[in-house]
């Protein structure tokens, strides 16, 4: 499939090389030619110089064909507008856009655009290290009224299966992070001490779900 993203910074480069290296066509899009270099040399996909919301460059990088598109450069007003053109203009459903400022986020999913808001998200990852926190939303699909949820397992649910957690709760287990890796659960994956757990489930579904993972499954049959 073919994968167009805007921005060459660190973000932008690592994703295009990961993209290419799992087998993907991948042009990038950054109005300054030197960033490039950040590619690796391995890299094999198409670089444009342009600005990542300009219809000329966007159908030189192939956007007609495109699968995805990620806007990921440093500006949020830049990443928003590139993907709305994106969406509006050439029909590419499956976009992102980075944000920066948090609560700009909100604001743009009620555009139909998933966003990733850097700060608040490294923010909250850090304090989910620190200490315990409600669920919190990593992606966020409004036409399907779904969300990845990264949220605080109890003491009760300790060395209990998956499947149980999911027997009993109006969810998916999406995956763990063990020890810094990540782990896709079967039914019998037993979670753990530690384990950083990420679910999919509705919105409306959500304070259910944290009451009865922080108090146990019991409180289920209630």
């Amino acid at each position: 499939m073919h994968y167009v993203i805007m921005g060459c910074g660190r973000v932008g480069a690592s994703l295009a090389a990961e993209l290419s290296d799992r087998g993907h066509s991948v042009a990038i899009i950054d109005q300054n030619p030197a960033a490039f270099s950040r590619l690796p040399d391995t890299f094999d996909g198409q670089q444009v110089t342009g600005v990542g919301f300009d219809r000329e460059a966007l159908e030189q990088a192939g956007i007609e064909q495109a699968a995805g598109f990620a806007a990921v450069s440093s500006g949020d007003n830049s990443n928003i507008i590139a993907a709305r053109v994106v969406r509006e203009t050439f029909g590419v459903s499956n976009v992102v856009a980075r944000i920066y400022d948090p609560p700009r986020a909100a604001i743009y999913e009620r555009f139909g655009v998933p966003t990733v808001p850097t700060v608040s998200w490294t923010t909250d990852q850090v304090l989910r290290r620190l200490i315990p926190l409600p669920a919190q939303v990593e992606m966020r699909s409004s036409a399907a009224n779904l969300s990845v949820y990264s949220v605080q397992v109890g003491l009760p649910w300790l060395g209990r299966s998956v499947a149980e957690l999911e027997d009993h709760l109006p969810l998916r287990v999406a995956f763990l992070v063990r020890g810094g890796e990540g782990v896709i659960p079967r039914d019998t994956t037993v979670i753990q001490k530690g384990d950083q757990v990420r679910v999919v489930a509705s919105p409306d579904s959500i304070n259910r779900i944290e009451s009865v993972l922080a108090e146990g499954p019991k409180e289920q049959s209630e």
